[in-house]
């Protein structure tokens, strides 16, 4: 398949670190503000994405879940308490992440059914057919390739399992596309420097999501990494899109 435009975005233009760890580094330095400005820049609407791109799972009643770039557990949480698996794996590059993540997992008394590790996409862990699902929630457009990372999570999905991917997308309607522009353009990062002290963070986040395939060009990828059925779901005229493939 070879690099797609969004695998050249980085975080960090001077930086020379390959894109997976100016990634982490970035992760790391916003974690401590990551949950509330998601909530705030959001209004909350997020909470809702997520749990809508979880609900494309229930008709599968998944036991072992996968959640890939798992950040500070949002997803891991939500499908817990909406699907009742057996067994949860967050993975994430950002140690920072994980910690507040853990920390989350642990309030809730979710220890022993989540497991937050270290891991890339590119390079997970476990034996082929594994996993009875997988979810990657604002995650996908951080992959340094994207491909690889598809084709790793098809590895070690089952047979019947299914892939569920939750991205930021680009609304066409007019008037809400010049609203959207001037938000990811002048709001995000401007908040992003106010309370996270970092708008390379949140110039990046426009960026990547820009770079993005999206739509059927995204379909086309699920396919080409050997995921069967692919369809998409878009939410809130467009902003956020919800892409699942079965194996």
């Amino acid at each position: 398949m070879g690099k797609l435009p969004h695998d050249e975005i980085t975080p960090f233009k001077e930086s020379t670190l390959e894109k997976k760890d100016q990634v982490a580094n970035m992760f790391n330095d916003i974690a401590f503000r990551y949950d509330f400005l998601n909530r705030f820049l959001s209004a909350g609407i997020d909470v809702g994405w997520r749990k809508k791109a979880i609900a494309e799972l229930k008709s599968i009643h998944p036991k072992k879940i996968l959640d890939v770039a798992t950040g500070t557990a949002d997803v891991a949480l939500l499908s817990a308490s909406m699907l009742k698996p057996d067994q949860i794996i967050g993975i994430d590059i950002s140690d920072g992440m994980l910690d507040l993540g853990r920390k989350k997992i642990t309030e809730k008394k979710l220890d022993h059914l989540i497991s937050l590790y270290n891991g890339d996409s590119e390079y997970i862990r476990y034996v082929d057919n594994y996993f009875d699902a997988i979810t990657v929630a604002f995650g996908a457009r951080n992959f340094q390739h994207l491909d690889k990372g598809l084709c790793e999570m098809y590895r070690v999905l089952k047979p019947g399992g299914k892939l569920v991917v939750l991205e930021f997308s680009k609304p066409t309607a007019f008037g809400m596309k010049q609203l959207y522009r001037f938000y990811m353009n002048i709001i995000t990062p401007t908040i992003g420097k106010l309370f996270a002290k970092n708008k390379d963070a949140y110039q990046y986040l426009n960026d990547s999501v820009q770079a993005f395939a999206e739509g059927q060009s995204f379909l086309n990828i699920l396919h080409e990494a050997g995921f069967t059925q692919p369809y998409l779901k878009k939410l809130s005229f467009g902003i956020c899109t919800i892409y699942c493939g079965s194996k």
